[in-house]
């Protein structure tokens, strides 16, 4: 029998507010431990939390580009389990009536688009963070992180593959960094993915036993998690065995799943409505109000990218994959407006960089206007095209202009026909049987002649001189 996946994903964004979502305390991400808490936060006897406005104004961002139904009335609820980085005994979420459902995105795939439902998108608060000690059987307890603000993106069990999975959870990560609400980043936890998987018989419509799946810390962990467990239970099912209802965990050493707990049902949770804090009421004022305050999102400027100009889908997608990007590209067209010629740039010669060093575009030492200037020199045969890599390398490396680079360093190039007629002559003159050769009919040599003429000017010479003139002497 064969079977199919049946994959759903539970997304945790940690949101860029300044302060948590119930006290003054700091978000900010690498202070010393125990040193962002408070009583709030810690869960002391006699406190009471008081929601973030900007918490619940950064859901709304995300409920509104992802096409979710804004509820006008949601509610906070204790989720009730006892773990050491959880202070009070119980994390308040939401439940029943969370703030945002019923959206989707589009993601692309193999044979086109794929549209994947959301089903909820709701508040909570984070938990603290445990420490294990390498050397003895200690743990310790940090809770700067306990009380920091997330949502909460759950899908609907609408993915059919890892490498889907995947492509969602990068379409989404996209959006919260245009939104600037998250920044993404899954190594350091701000972004965080659960998966929720099953195998079913091939063309049925039940589902199977499902396990949720945690530690992924990266889309490349992420896939590979999926496809060892898809593997695992097809090889289950196979031998006539039951899957488990459990959650696992993903090594990444060993690139294996292995069994943490068994999978908690939502009655295990004992949830119900947090009696310290009242009631969310969302007017269509204030829907409207983020409504309007919202950035161009994804989709809509790679479609603007393609129309307005002019290049290919995969193009667009590339030079769209941050808002940063985008903006550079912008920026580089606007004082050299060649578009395919600058996303050529960007997509090879500056991303590969960027990629090397694992910089983002915000760190890159080569300034939209200074790729705008290179791409001039070379448009207007100041400098070749194998110069301006090389100095497109050196801005890279010191952060100087294109002018700069090639006035220092004599880069202009030869365009005087009388001194590139007398390099191809000497060249000529040292190669006789090579020139006897090419003219008896072996024509490759021409390529060989071309890298000589350049070779002697030091890469110099314009190509297309270079071309001319060498034919017409090897014709004579």
């Amino acid at each position: 029998m064969q079977y199919e996946p049946v994959i759903g994903l539970e997304i945790h964004a940690q949101l860029l507010t300044r302060s948590k979502i119930f006290c003054g305390c700091s978000t900010t991400f690498g202070g010393s431990p125990n040193t962002h808490t408070c009583p709030v936060c810690l869960g002391m006897p006699g406190v009471l939390p008081v929601l973030n406005r900007e918490v619940v104004e950064f859901t709304l961002r995300m409920a509104l580009a992802t096409r979710c139904t804004v509820a006008p009335y949601s509610q906070f609820a204790r989720k009730n389990y006892f773990y050491p980085d959880l202070p009070k005994g119980y994390q308040i979420s939401q439940y029943e009536l969370p703030l945002a459902q019923n959206g989707w995105v589009e993601i692309d795939c193999e044979n086109g688009s794929r549209r994947i439902r959301i089903h909820r998108i709701h508040m909570e608060e984070d938990a603290g963070k445990l420490i294990h000690d390498e050397h003895q059987p200690v743990s310790y307890v940090d809770y700067n992180r306990t009380g920091v603000p997330l949502i909460e993106i759950v899908s609907e069990p609408d993915l059919t593959s890892p490498e889907e999975a995947a492509a969602y959870l990068k379409s989404l990560r996209e959006v919260v960094r245009y939104l600037e609400i998250c920044d993404g980043n899954m190594e350091e936890g701000s972004m965080r993915c659960d998966a929720n998987i099953s195998l079913r018989p091939a063309g049925t419509t039940g589902l199977g036993t499902k396990t949720e799946l945690k530690n992924m810390n990266s889309f490349r962990n992420v896939q590979k998690a999926l496809e060892f467990e898809i593997r695992r239970q097809n090889a289950l099912l196979e031998r006539g065995e039951k899957v488990i209802q459990e959650t696992r965990l993903w090594d990444s050493n060993r690139n294996v799943t292995v069994s943490m707990r068994g999978k908690e049902e939502a009655h295990d949770y004992r949830y119900f409505p947090d009696p310290d804090l009242v009631p969310i009421v969302v007017g269509e004022d204030w829907i409207e109000e983020v409504r309007k305050a919202l950035p161009e999102l994804p989709d809509a400027m790679r479609e603007r990218f393609s129309a307005q100009y002019g290049i290919s889908a995969y193009d667009a997608r590339v030079l769209t994959s941050s808002k940063a990007l985008a903006g550079y590209f912008e920026r580089v067209v606007s004082e050299f407006p060649q578009p395919k010629t600058v996303g050529n740039w960007i997509m090879s010669d500056l991303l590969r960089e960027l990629n090397r060093d694992s910089r983002e575009i915000e760190d890159c030492p080569v300034t939209p206007e200074n790729l705008a200037e290179l791409l001039k020199l070379l448009d207007s045969g100041v400098v070749s095209g194998k110069l301006a890599k090389a100095v497109f390398e050196e801005m890279y490396a010191g952060g100087k202009s294109a002018r700069q680079i090639v006035d220092e360093k004599g880069l202009v190039q030869v365009r005087d026909e009388s001194e590139i007629e007398s390099a191809i002559d000497k060249v000529l003159a040292d190669n006789p049987a090579e020139v006897e050769q090419f003219r008896a009919g072996k024509e490759k040599l021409f390529g060989f002649f071309v890298g000589q003429v350049m070779r002697a000017t030091k890469g110099k010479a314009n190509p297309q001189l270079v071309n001319e003139i060498l034919r017409k002497k090897l014709a004579g």
